[in-house]
């Protein structure tokens, strides 16, 4: 299966993740909030690298797939798409409003903080 084309040039918004995962588009998701915020809620298929440490942690991202980022409201997230994108990694997508959006949007059960 082939990626889709997201709407938006390097943003991916929550209902566009959705579809992704619903059609089992592959990719990779990389949460770069702390430990404690993952603790609070996350997306069951997220890698967590905090962006303190993602420098450090570039083993555990794959450069064969799409890459999208996730963060509290999309800033954090966004300046990973910046810093990975200047390491070589062309396929990374920030995740539009952040897993806040996702649990307003899409998954209404989740904790919000």
């Amino acid at each position: 299966m082939t990626t889709p084309t997201p709407r938006q040039p390097g943003r991916l918004d929550v209902e566009e993740l959705a579809d992704w995962r619903r059609q089992g588009v592959a990719m990779q998701i990389i949460d770069v909030r702390e430990p404690w915020e993952v603790e609070i809620c996350a997306l069951a298929d997220a890698v967590n690298v905090p962006l303190g440490s993602l420098p450090g942690r570039l083993d555990a991202i794959s450069a064969d797939l799409p890459l999208v980022l996730v963060c509290h409201h999309g800033a954090r997230s966004q300046s990973a798409v910046n810093f990975l994108l200047s390491r070589g990694y062309g396929a990374a997508l920030n995740l539009t409003g952040g897993i806040d959006a996702w649990a307003r949007r899409v998954e209404p059960g989740m904790a919000v903080y």
